[in-house]
């Protein structure tokens, strides 16, 4: 038996340095320059957000996910998630710490199946936190199915020329490359027709149609993208993996992902719940202490018991994936954990508002941003509604149908099988009465 719910002394006393040292350094980042921490480091920003990076690097906790060769500490993904709950509470925190989404994502698949050139020209200075990237891959027409995406590349002497209109690239604006996948071959399936290319930012006929921001952003002044390829021309060295490998190369981008976004979804769920709790003892109407109310003690507890188990699905998903090493044979749990996420994160952030009153629901707070948090990620990487189609397929399965007309478990079959299995004690029994 290797059951076990400790963390190694070594890694606790880091992961309690990570905690103070977000509450104290990183979450003020959050304040002072909010919705900036995909924005290049430059002036003041860079002379107060440099030091810190060096010093989570002094730490040993740079890039935890990846491995020494990559310039990370390779403890995995479990270890990554116990940290990941810490930095779940800032927006600033994973840029610090050099495990961002969508950039951990786009180094993971670039270090897979890149060239050497490719790693050189866009791994490192990703890795090194010098710049961003965006992953280009839904489309206007398409939403969640990517056998409908119309962005075409064709093959032009050495070059390939993309055409098409993808939407929703997230740091387009920002990003010194992008990650563009495209239909190369419209004449078999979608699975093995498509590709992926890495295409410079400043390559010409890249148009940002608009910049889309999320609920209560102003409009046109968002950061996901709605772009237009427009003969955009990159040479054959461009192409990520080999032809007709996107598909492929998407479920490790994606699996990855989501179990990120999962790992801190934990932080920021478990941020609301401590504030509930706060103003739970702070407060008193009508006699006593909202403490003391069945109601507010009732979304107390509930909300414990929903992150609790949320919890334990992401960290033992954690450590599937760093057993097997493979996101296909994860890809149930990792499907679970999509499904569960949004439901977790609303649901705490609306009862947290709650207990707030008033005050709760205004722009002082940051529950109505966790509840549209929540939104978004029922959304990203695709769908719950998909995701839950994806594991009832996984569990059916492992499952069969029953032989005739009756279920297996139906019990006067049962009966009669364990009368028939015990019949000389029934017998004797009914002798010698």
């Amino acid at each position: 038996m290797a059951w076990d719910f400790e963390t190694e002394p070594d890694f606790q006393a880091q992961l309690d340095w990570a905690d103070t040292f977000v509450r104290d350094e990183v979450e003020p980042l959050d304040l002072v320059w909010p919705h900036q921490q995909f924005v290049p480091l430059e002036g003041a920003r860079r002379a107060a957000v440099d030091p810190l990076k060096q010093r989570v690097r002094e730490h040993g906790l740079w890039a935890t996910h990846l491995g020494p060769e990559l310039g990370g500490q390779g403890y995995g993904q479990l270890k990554l998630a116990l940290l990941n709950e810490i930095l779940g509470r800032s927006s600033w925190a994973p840029i610090v710490f050099g495990c961002q989404a969508p950039d951990t994502g786009n180094a993971e698949i670039i270090a897979h199946y890149g060239t050497e050139a490719q790693k050189q020209q866009y791994l490192q200075p990703l890795l090194d936190g010098e710049l961003f990237s965006c992953y280009s891959m839904t489309e206007p027409h398409a939403g969640a199915d990517p056998t409908l995406f119309r962005t075409r590349a064709e093959r032009d002497g050495d070059d390939w020329v993309l055409n098409g209109r993808k939407f929703f690239s997230s740091n387009a604006r920002t990003a010194s490359f992008l990650i563009v996948m495209a239909v190369t071959n419209p004449g078999v399936s979608p699975y093995q027709g498509m590709s992926m290319f890495l295409v410079p930012a400043d390559t010409p006929g890249i148009q940002i149609e608009r910049n889309i921001g999320l609920a209560g952003e102003p409009l046109n002044d968002g950061s996901h993208a709605l772009i237009r390829y427009d003969n955009v021309r990159v040479p054959a060295e461009a192409l990520l993996g080999g032809e007709g490998q996107a598909f492929v190369i998407a479920q490790t981008r994606l699996g990855g992902g989501r179990i990120h976004h999962a790992m801190r979804t934990i932080g920021l769920a478990q941020k609301a719940v401590d504030m509930m709790c706060e103003r739970a003892l702070s407060r008193e109407t009508a006699g006593s202490r909202l403490s003391d109310k069945q109601f507010v003690q009732g979304y107390i507890a509930d909300s414990y018991a929903q992150l609790k188990q949320f919890r334990l699905l992401v960290l033992h998903t954690a450590w599937e994936i760093d057993k097997y090493n493979d996101y296909k044979k994860v890809r149930k749990d990792i499907a679970a954990v999509k499904v569960v996420m949004p439901t977790v994160l609303h649901d705490i952030a609306w009862r947290a508002m709650q207990v707030h009153g008033a005050l709760g629901t205004t722009n002082e707070m940051p529950f109505f941003t966790m509840i549209h948090g929540a939104g978004v990620m029922g959304l990203a990487d695709g769908p719950t509604e998909v995701h839950k189609m994806t594991v009832a397929k996984q569990v059916l399965r492992n499952y069969r149908p029953s032989d005739d007309d009756w279920p297996t478990e139906w019990i006067p079959r049962r009966l009669d099988a364990a009368r028939a299995k015990y019949a000389e004690y029934l017998d004797n029994k009914a002798g010698n009465l």
